[in-house]
């Protein structure tokens, strides 16, 4: 017969805050609301779609205006990668509709979280008519 510890009313609410706050890392950053752009480093930020799979973490970005040679993918640590490309020509805020602050972007810029375990070593990349495809294979 296994005996149960018996746990407080505190410890229980307790785990269900750390629950939540780890759920909300995992699942809260696109409802964020933050801007997608950075005028210090004159960057954008790329609209994107990750797809997890099975087998492999699909992840997807626009990146118009952009060259092959110029997209540079970087993982960070075991769980998320840096992308950064440079574009052909700069944009300026005002040619987005945005009219309530002035600059100008000359790059693209990306840092993402991977939701599950990946194989970083075994990353494929393609990029064709400015998309962006990042294949990581999962590990098991």
């Amino acid at each position: 017969m296994a005996i149960r510890k018996r746990r407080s009313f505190s410890e229980i609410v307790d785990e269900y805050f750390r629950d939540l706050e780890e759920w909300a890392e995992d699942f809260g950053e696109p409802f964020t609301g933050k801007p997608s752009w950075n005028l210090r480093n004159s960057s954008l930020e790329p609209l994107r779609e990750t797809t997890v799979t099975p087998t492999e973490v699909l992840v997807t970005l626009d990146l118009p205006f952009t060259d092959k040679g110029t997209v540079k993918v970087k993982p960070i640590g075991t769980n998320a990668i840096e992308i950064d490309a440079k574009m052909r020509r700069k944009i300026r805020l005002h040619e987005l509709g945005v009219t309530h602050c002035k600059g100008e972007f000359h790059r693209y810029h990306a840092h993402m979280r991977i939701p599950v375990q990946v194989n970083m070593s075994k990353m494929k990349i393609d990029y064709k008519k400015g998309l962006l495809e990042i294949h990581l294979p999962r590990k098991h």
